[in-house]
């Protein structure tokens, strides 16, 4: 990976400064690492009828796929509420739903990065949050 831990956490804390929330006052930045090392930003945005809030991960995958991009490497998450900016006080795991996306489209060696701050990060494996996960595999003939 040519992009480090650092630089793909410091978009995502990028990514988060974009975020919509005004119900939850919970902020959450994602940066996604494609194969060929672009990165695509996605922050979480809310709706005042609950279903269609999107998360940042979610929006970050959605965006890199409807640019043609397929294939990803890894993505840092970071979130907090909105009065936490540079340290955020823990670290902000992906939901079920974008666990789900994440595998549609990658395999269980995919990184994900949770931040706290730069230099406060923990990396999983898809297959480690995800595991015995149902996939585009299991759908083959």
């Amino acid at each position: 990976m040519k992009v480090s831990y650092e630089q793909l956490i410091e978009n995502a804390i990028e990514a988060r400064k974009m975020a919509y929330t005004p119900y939850s006052k919970y902020k959450v930045g994602a940066a996604l690492l494609s194969s060929d090392n672009k990165i695509i930003k996605g922050c979480n945005i809310e709706n005042a009828a609950y279903g269609p809030t999107n998360c940042a991960e979610r929006t970050a995958f959605f965006k890199a796929v409807s640019e043609g991009v397929k294939e990803f490497s890894a993505i840092a998450i970071v979130g907090g509420l909105e009065n936490e900016t540079d340290l955020f006080s823990d670290y902000a795991f992906p939901c079920g739903v974008c666990r789900q996306v994440m595998r549609e489209f990658c395999d269980s060696e995919f990184e994900i990065v949770v931040a706290r701050s730069t230099d406060d990060y923990k990396v999983y494996t898809l297959g480690e949050l995800l595991p015995e996960s149902f996939g585009p595999d299991n759908l083959k003939a």
